[in-house]
């Protein structure tokens, strides 16, 4: 699982029993071969590793068998008996919570199809199966377990691994970063005509502040008009689109020490984000690189992507409206211009035209004017809430019902349980929370402990986290870096200080540079947290048993809705929780951070999102040119109230994605809040009702003409189909931006499934409660 999930080409790992067999006779008779100097230990219950450890040994003293109390009695007292041999008996001793993983292990390896102990007592096995030589079984081709570079064959090839614990491969990005270690680079608009940059500011490494990693241009007014006056579809077939795209993956890929120098002098990324970073930016190329079709694209396409993913949720956003022929002007957060710059240099290498994708790096005075344009045909933006809804309250007074993907924040919370494997959760914890410097929507923000187990857990925790080194990203054995610049440092080093009086335990902070220390605060509750802190602060809940449902609901009551975490190995309560739990992406006995493109598709619900997920099958449907309205009728009537409504959501489609094994990939789509038709005209809004529950979802028709600004406030639709004229149409978007809570959709054409269907995904670690049953069954 480990060799899949980091995408190596091979891994240490027997795909047959007999191969295991095999090994082990050979192990063993390199031990006899020591008996001068060591004393073998046989532990087995195999007759036929016995018989040929019997035929191997020369001194029955010179060595001992091994079984488990309750096993293999009667072979090992034959053996015993007729070859004066020795047999040590063991059994587990420990606490009854440390037996649990163990007997389940024990279960899980003697259960197995392959195994000698099942296939002795198994009627339907031949004596000579049983009996079979292991070294003639092994010369046969068994199963063929996927190896990591093969994930998501035959669709696309997954993204190049990093093994970094291994020696060669460490010196081999050495090496290939080193040469960037002083390298200032430079950046600039890049228009498909001539630019007239204005500001220009050093970009300061945020480790080192003496390191001077280079000088950002910023587009000014002029260049954003001359973008947008310029932009173009890119028209080429699908399939060049398609091939470019991959060319585009194979150069990110091929200059993987300079993007790693840049990610981490320029982001401040150790280099384990930097790997992990890099393979989730070519996913994303050859992900919707495979996806792309002839459909018309929707025209010309914003994109706003963040400092803290500066290549992958760039890249992401970019090959999408790319893959789908769009113009694309992409506005990066200014605190990461260098990568953005350097990335679309290597998609412009690949053949991707300068007027289908053209760069206008700069502050939020650059964003606000591309906002302002009534031009855009979808707008794809990551980021926070708050900036989000500004650019919903822009695009609603400049391009009124612009398809808006809205990627942002979270509250995410955790709860363990007392049931939970203590060293997994505890693991899970300390990525979940500080990898990264906790600068990830994903990290966890509020953990919920169970009291029964909180004591010796938080032991735990602590001690974790004394175990991380906190310092300069550039060296290989550095866990958490800096925060992105000092505004952040000094916001979240406030949050802190408010709440000194409540730490559990804080880390060291290194001198120089932006770093915050990886900090745990007791809170009561997630109602304490009034924003999110972006950093690596964790807010630590103990809880009571009976709580669990009011725990929820307390959740739920944020708003918010982007990841959550559960550990706990009550199957009942997995499906309880995460049937109840308000979240995109929820996360089973792991971690909650780290989304895999095709496999763990990503984004969030009502504050966090607005659908469709990122790396998820619906994502391109918005990229898309949306299919016209019918025609529209009027009203001769006028409803003076929002009609009520009554939300029944149904899963209506449930599949599961490719992934490595030991990990199941479930994703849900059910039917949203239900979407107000407002016609105009009884006809339009039937025909508009039929539409959305065509595709699953659900709909609510008003009977007569409603003033739009009814809709700053009323129920929480799932969004509004207008097929009327512009006027109204404006107001009607105008009210929904003005709107408190989640992002409302104006919907002008047919709606998509990603209209009518939210997404949810549910990842569980299968192999949680002591082994991996689905990699055992394959086995043979």
């Amino acid at each position: 699982k480990q060799a899949q999930v980091l995408g190596m080409k091979h891994f240490p790992v027997f795909t047959q029993k007999a191969q295991t067999d095999v090994s082990y006779i050979a192990n063993a008779r390199k031990l006899l071969d020591m008996t001068d100097r060591i004393y073998p230990q046989f532990a087995t219950h195999n007759a036929h590793t016995v018989a040929a450890i019997l035929h191997m040994a020369t001194d029955p003293k010179s060595y001992e068998f091994q079984r488990l109390h309750g096993m293999g009695e009667a072979m090992h007292k034959m053996v015993m008996q007729d070859n004066e041999t020795r047999c040590r008996i063991y059994a587990p001793v420990g606490a009854h919570r440390d037996l649990l993983a163990y007997l389940v292990r024990r279960l899980l390896e003697n259960g197995a199809n392959s195994s000698f102990v099942n296939q002795i007592v198994d009627e339907d096995v031949a004596p000579e199966v049983v009996a079979a030589d292991p070294f003639d079984s092994v010369s046969v081709e068994g199963h063929t377990i996927t190896i990591g570079s093969d994930l998501y064959q035959p669709e696309r090839i997954n993204s190049l691994g990093f093994d970094l614990a291994h020696a060669p491969t460490l010196a081999q990005i050495d090496a290939a970063r080193l040469q960037f270690e002083t390298c200032k680079w430079a950046a600039l608009p890049l228009l498909n005509g001539r630019t007239n940059p204005e500001n220009s500011r050093d970009v300061i490494n945020p480790a080192n502040p003496n390191d001077i990693v280079g000088i950002a241009q910023f587009a000014s007014l002029k260049d954003v008009k001359t973008a947008i006056s310029k932009a173009k579809q890119w028209d080429a077939p699908v399939a060049k689109r398609a091939a470019i795209l991959n060319k585009a993956a194979d150069l990110y890929e091929a200059n993987f020490g300079e993007l790693f120098a840049l990610l981490t002098r320029e982001a401040g990324k150790t280099l384990l984000d930097c790997v992990a970073e890099l393979r989730e930016a070519v996913d994303f190329l050859r992900y919707y690189a495979a996806q792309a079709t002839d459909d018309a694209p929707a025209g010309t396409a914003l994109c706003i992507s963040p400092w803290n993913f500066p290549l992958a949720i760039y890249s992401g956003q970019i090959a999408a409206a790319l893959a789908s022929g769009n113009a694309v002007l992409a506005k990066p957060a200014e605190q990461t211009s260098l990568m953005a710059y350097r990335a679309a240099q290597l998609l412009h290498e690949a053949g991707v035209p300068k007027h289908a994708l053209q760069l206008l790096p700069g502050g939020g005075d650059i964003g606000g004017a591309l906002t302002e344009t009534p031009n855009l045909n979808i707008v794809a933006f990551t980021g926070s809430t708050g900036t989000a809804q500004r650019i919903r309250h822009s695009l609603a007074q400049n391009a009124p019902a612009t398809p808006f993907i809205a990627e942002t924040g979270g509250l995410n919370a955790m709860i363990v349980d007392s049931t939970a494997l203590p060293e997994q959760a505890v693991a899970a914890i300390v990525e979940s929370a500080f990898q990264s410097a906790g600068q990830r929507c994903s990290a966890l923000r509020c953990l919920y402990v169970q009291e029964d187990i909180a004591p010796s857990f938080i032991k735990m925790l602590t001690g974790a986290m004394d175990t991380l080194a906190v310092g300069q990203p550039w060296d290989i054995s550095t866990d958490l870096g800096p925060v992105i610049d000092e505004p952040a440092r000094a916001k979240i080093a406030a949050h802190i200080e408010a709440h000194k009086t409540e730490i559990i335990h804080q880390l060291p902070t290194p001198h120089g540079g932006t770093f915050i220390a990886p900090t745990l605060i007791k809170v009561s509750g997630i109602a304490d947290m009034e924003e999110e802190i972006f950093g690596p602060v964790l807010h630590l809940v103990t809880y009571k048993s009976h709580e669990l449902d009011q725990i929820i609901d307390d959740i739920n009551a944020t708003g918010y809705g982007l990841t959550f975490g559960l550990h706990t190995r009550i199957d009942d309560r997995v499906q309880h929780v995460s049937d109840r739990i308000m979240a995109g992406n929820v996360y089973i006995n792991r971690n909650q951070i780290g989304a895999i493109v095709g496999s763990q598709p990503f984004g969030g619900t009502g504050l966090s999102g607005t659908g469709p997920k990122a790396g998820g099958p619906d994502y391109l449907l918005r990229f898309r040119a949306g299919k016209s309205a019918g025609v529209a009728g009027e009203w001769s009537t006028t409803q003076i109230e929002l009609p009520a409504i009554t939300n029944k959501p149904q899963i209506i489609r449930e599949h599961t994605l490719p992934g490595p094994t030991g990990e199941s990939n479930r994703l849900s789509s059910m039917s949203r809040a239900p979407i107000l038709c407002m016609g105009p005209g009884a006809g339009t809004a039937q025909a508009q009702a039929e539409a959305v529950n065509k595709l699953g979802g659900q709909a609510i028709l008003v009977t007569g003409s409603i003033d739009p600004a009814l809709l700053t406030d009323g129920p929480s639709y799932g969004g509004v189909l207008w097929w009327g004229d512009a006027q109204v149409t404006r107001a009607i978007d105008t009210a929904l931006a003005q709107r408190t809570g989640p992002i409302l959709p104006l919907i002008t054409g047919q709606p998509d499934v990603g209209h009518a269907l939210e997404e949810r995904h549910i990842c569980i670690d299968t192999t949680a409660s002591g082994g991996n049953a689905a990699l055992l069954g394959e086995v043979s």
